[in-house]
């Protein structure tokens, strides 16, 4: 419904600046302040201004007259407030919001938009066990695959495995160099990639520490790999895959506990294999940006406004990782309509020579968007895996369920809800809030800021927190299941007399909910729609945490001033739990945007 609103109000506020023969092309539409009473306002009379020479209250006034609302289905009026043109939805846009939000468990999704689009993200390297510093990353790429298949995409998850970079010849050499009694410690859990971690940590510093001799034969051996890769070797693919599919098994198993699920692990050695590396080689040496400087092929991308040159192939004819990822994402266009890649900060140059040279190579780039992020740092500071310090994301999830349970169990006796949570209860709804603070608290903040993990900000029930928001969604499920058990009629779950559930039966008054703060509860509802919308353009899923945040204050609003199955009237009270039951909906998708669970109860 906000999504039409819109609409309307565009296109009136356009008729009314041509009709006064001024210019539509910036019509400064936006949600007003929150003390200022209207549904959408327009700060239009501050551009124009200069151009009609007056003041913008003024400006305002006169716009405010000549927009013509007779046609519209949702606004019911508009005026002005000091320079901003105001615009006031009417009833029937809650009425309609109502029958639209009650009734189906899957609003705000948007209709498809018969396109296809691929998410990359992860992506780390499979040298070991994924940890908390690089956690924002499938946490956020999860979050926009979400959000991009809640806005009407098709959407496919990648995995990019990076298996044919140095890192990975040092792990196939070290694994096969050392035995179980060369390795200093057990593996701190009992996965592949924390039992394989200990050879590549055990390789790293045998390369830093050994004698120049043996070094030197080791790195022979390690060359010797990476030629292997290039030429196309079976036998030395086999080699690697063996060592990488094994801890991207255990890596798979960590990342599926946030939940984060791919579609397919997409190997970098595939389009060394499939030739389109040498292709892409080929071509960018054809160009007129290629030198060969410092004994490597490189690419002059000052044009690009990048000072620092892409090398694509060393003297060796071998290639790099970025030659690769061209070849990659140029597989990406030819199979999608968009892609979108989340990347560390440490990448942001990576990502400015890809998109330049993909432009150079001829690659439609508008179709390519980038998320940015910082890392996510814990109180005692950044952590490293090939040094085999830090935390992991395992550690970070389990002490994350161990707070949440102590934090439920604590709040047994305040639970306002009459059932006994059982042991099975307890255990579900500490995995639910754990693992919903952590993705919460990090996927709620813009994505360029750095990230430091509080617990205590995490997990209280109270501030605006993953539990604060997972809370709003118990309560409407309680009122709902409280309403059912006195044989009120509940939107979507209340059976006919065969036992069927119509999904489309709603027979409620809206005019009935007399309360502003049941009002205001339907207008956050309602712009659901248009909020999963703007931040899939964007893609930005931290508004989404923001809606949620703002749209659990509404509720709470309603949930302190508004009765519900006690209500005045049997129409007021129908009326009331048809909210619930929207408000039910809108809070349960906002959190699967998130990737948070919705909790029935807490």
């Amino acid at each position: 419904m906000f999504r039409q609103l819109r609409s309307e109000v565009e296109a009136a506020l356009a008729d009314a600046l041509a009709e006064l023969d001024l210019p539509t092309d910036d019509l400064g539409i936006e949600r007003p302040p929150d003390d200022m009473d209207a549904t959408l306002a327009s700060s239009v009379a501050f551009r124009l201004a200069g151009e009609v020479g007056d003041a913008p209250p003024n400006v305002a006034a006169t716009v405010a007259e000549a927009v013509s609302v007779a046609d519209a289905d949702y606004v019911g009026r508009v005026d002005t407030a000091g320079p901003y043109v105001n615009f006031h939805a009417n009833e029937r846009y809650l009425a309609d919001t109502l029958d639209a939000a009650a009734v189906d468990p899957a609003y705000g999704a948007l209709p498809d938009r018969d396109a296809s689009v691929v998410v990359e993200h992860t992506s780390a390297n499979p040298t070991g066990p994924v940890h908390v510093g690089r956690a924002r990353n499938p946490i956020v790429g999860d979050a926009v695959a979400n959000l991009m298949e809640y806005a009407g995409y098709d959407v496919d998850r990648h995995y990019y495995v990076n298996d044919a970079g140095r890192q990975m010849a040092v792990f196939t050499w070290a694994y096969e160099r050392f035995d179980e009694d060369d390795l200093d410690a057990e593996p701190a859990r009992d996965r592949a990639e924390y039992d394989l971690v200990r050879y590549y940590r055990k390789g790293n510093a045998f390369l830093e520490e050994a004698d120049p001799d043996a070094v030197e034969a080791a790195e022979a051996e390690i060359q010797a790999i990476l030629q292997g890769l290039e030429a196309g070797d079976e036998a030395t693919y086999e080699r690697v895959g063996e060592v990488v599919d094994a801890v991207l098994g255990g890596m798979k198993e960590c990342l599926a506990r946030l939940p984060a699920e791919f579609d397919e692990f997409v190997k970098e050695t595939r389009f060394m294999r499939d030739g389109s590396t040498d292709d892409v080689a080929a071509r960018l040496k054809e160009t007129d940006h290629a030198v060969y400087e410092e004994d490597a092929w490189q690419l002059e991308l000052d044009e690009w406004g990048i000072d620092k040159n892409l090398v694509f192939l060393r003297s060796d004819d071998t290639s790099l990782y970025t030659t690769r990822d061209l070849a990659h994402h140029e597989w990406k266009f030819d199979n999608y309509d968009r892609a979108v890649t989340v990347l560390g900060e440490d990448h942001k140059l990576q990502a400015d020579q890809l998109d330049a040279t993909l432009e150079l190579l001829g690659n439609d780039t508008d179709r390519l968007g980038h998320v940015i992020y910082s890392y996510v740092n814990l109180p005692d500071g950044k952590m490293s895996t090939r040094k085999g310090t830090g935390v992991m994301l395992d550690d970070l999830l389990d002490e994350a369920i161990d707070r949440a349970r102590d934090a439920v169990e604590s709040r047994m006796d305040d639970r306002i809800r009459g059932d006994d949570l059982t042991d099975e209860d307890v255990e579900r709804i500490a995995h639910q809030v754990g693992i919903g603070a952590v993705r919460y608290d990090i996927v709620s903040k813009q994505p360029a800021k750095a990230i430091t993990f509080e617990w205590e900000d995490a997990l209280d029930f109270e501030a605006q927190s993953a539990p604060f928001v997972q809370y709003v969604h118990a309560r409407c499920a309680g009122i709902l299941d409280e309403a059912a058990a006195e044989g009120v009629d509940v939107p979507g779950v209340t059976a006919d007399a065969d036992g069927a559930v119509d999904p489309d039966a709603l027979d409620v008054d809206a005019g009935a909910l007399e309360t502003e703060a049941a009002r205001d509860l339907l207008r956050e509802v309602a712009r659901f729609p248009a909020a999963i919308e703007a931040a899939a353009d964007d893609l930005e899923p931290h508004t989404i945490a923001t809606f949620t945040r703002e749209f659990a204050d509404a509720y709470n609003a309603f949930y302190r001033e508004c009765p519900v199955v006690t209500a005045e009237t049997d129409e007021l009270r129908d009326a009331r739990v048809a909210v619930v039951a929207a408000a039910k909906h809108t809070m349960a998708n906002a959190l699967d945007v998130l990737g948070v669970e919705a909790p029935e109860s807490m």
